[in-house]
């Protein structure tokens, strides 16, 4: 095992007498893909909003290659190197393809919006915003308007729009939502291309795939982790079995 690019300990968020998330502890390594499970109400939601910014933690740690991130906005994480993509599609379905990317690559510099008038002349946010398309597969779609896409190709974009702040870090939230077999096959294979070269979070419901793609699952219940592991120890676990069986489908929170 290597050294974690993101690690939290103790990670703890009350709701006034709700506590969502307990004291988890969890790491991220490059080159990983670590899907997040729980059913209906286990924390999952919260654990990835902490991680990103938009919650802050009531206890705990985060760490990004060991710096303390706890405590910064979710813009200040983003341009240290997390990505996040959110489980409704986030995109400006007026503009075009490669416009989405590049204004998501200029939001990674400071005051982004200030720059918005200059940005079509930013080379370096044009090219960014072209490699993050190339990655997730929608570099012939570049001149189409976002909201002609599909529903897959628009999750694609998402997840382009985010590669184009070229994180370190992806926290990618149910991705695979309402995807038809063939988008669902084509996003298996994005999230395995992008693993080899990303510390990746995934928080999805699809559990054929989650047990096809994750090097390591976390399993959550009541805001606890109960069993983290290679997806044969989760398979296999009695417990995880006993807290599924128990609470009937994977949902959200």
């Amino acid at each position: 095992m290597g050294d974690p690019v993101l690690a939290a300990r103790g990670l703890t968020r009350h709701f006034g007498g709700l506590t969502a998330c307990d004291g988890v502890a969890l790491a991220l390594e490059r080159g990983q893909l670590h899907a997040l499970l729980g059913p209906n109400g286990a924390g999952k939601s919260t654990l990835i909003n902490l991680l990103s910014g938009d919650l802050r933690p009531s206890a705990g740690s985060i760490r990004l290659r060991g710096v303390e991130i706890a405590t910064l906005a979710p813009d200040r994480r983003a341009r240290m190197g997390i990505g996040r993509s959110y489980q409704k599609t986030n995109i400006f379905p007026g503009f075009s393809v490669l416009e989405n990317a590049r204004m998501a690559a200029q939001s990674r510099r400071p005051r982004p919006w200030a720059l918005f008038a200059d940005a079509a002349r930013d080379a370096v946010a044009l090219d960014r915003g072209r490699r993050g398309l190339e990655l997730a597969g929608l570099a012939e779609h570049v001149e189409r308007q976002a909201g002609a896409l599909s529903h897959g190709e628009q999750r694609q974009l998402e997840i382009a729009m985010v590669l184009a702040t070229e994180p370190e870090v992806l926290l990618l939230d149910e991705p695979l939502a309402g995807m038809g077999a063939e988008e669902s096959r084509r996003m298996v294979g994005l999230l395995r291309r992008l693993a080899a070269d990303h510390a990746i979070l995934l928080v999805e419901h699809d559990m054929d795939a989650v047990f096809a793609l994750a090097d390591v699952i976390t399993v959550m219940v009541n805001g606890q982790v109960l069993e983290s592991g290679p997806p044969a120890q989760i398979r296999a676990s009695e417990q995880v079995q006993r807290a599924y069986l128990g609470h009937g489908e994977d949902g959200g929170g």
